[in-house]
């Protein structure tokens, strides 16, 4: 009965992770799909190049709020009879679930977004402070160089460095982690990657508004 509950937990968090707020806001309120515009990604850095910010910071919210909620889950609902570290890793486990729900949704086609802010908000609930000082990172970053891959990489990069060395954090599961996102994260950002070193990678204009609806690929 009990792995029948943590199966069951962990696909509800894939389920909640799968919520493609992007596409759904892009198609029901704006009539597009925003995966066939700008740079073609499921992302609030993209609703925002499509659509603006009024449409994209919602989606960034809701993609950072369904990580958090997915990994909340197992502390509202515990899996009877677990002791406390047994319900770290299962955190860990659903975190990874909704993260996987994002860049493969099952209501979108298993075609989603890169997985940034589900990550973000699943970081909340299991080290706050240093989701906070990683995010200092990747706004530093930003206004440096106006590049939100770039930003999102070397965040991500920095992610375990601070979980070990300033948080001071040494449960495994939490380290192994943070390891994870810093190879997770270049790795959905490869295309990014090879922009930036070709020069091709584009800026975030954080006067932007929208894009013409018919802007080419």
């Amino acid at each position: 009965m009990t792995i029948i509950y943590i199966v069951l937990e962990i696909l509800l968090a894939y389920l909640l992770g799968s919520v493609p707020s992007a596409v759904w806001i892009g198609k029901l309120v704006y009539g597009i799909d925003v995966r066939q515009h700008g740079s073609g990604n499921a992302g609030a850095t993209n609703v925002i190049r499509v659509l603006g910010y009024k449409a994209g910071i919602p989606v960034m919210l809701l993609d950072v709020f369904k990580g958090w909620l997915a990994v909340q889950m197992a502390v509202w609902i515990p899996v009877p009879g677990l002791g406390a570290e047994t319900m770290i890793y299962i955190r860990i486990g659903m975190a990874l679930a909704a993260v996987l729900g994002h860049v493969f949704p099952v209501y979108a086609g298993f075609k989603g977004g890169k997985g940034v802010g589900t990550i973000a908000g699943a970081g909340i609930s299991l080290f706050p402070l240093a989701i906070l000082l990683v995010l200092v990172v990747f706004i530093l970053v930003l206004v440096a160089t106006h590049y939100v891959s770039l930003s999102s990489i070397l965040a991500s990069l920095a992610f375990p460095l601070v979980v070990f060395f300033i948080i001071g954090i040494r449960h495994p599961g939490l380290i192994g982690l943070s390891l994870l996102v810093s190879v997770f994260i270049p790795v959905t950002h490869r295309k990014n990657i090879r922009r930036l070193i070709n020069g091709e990678e584009r800026k975030f204009d954080f006067r932007r508004k929208k894009e013409r609806h018919d802007a080419p690929l």
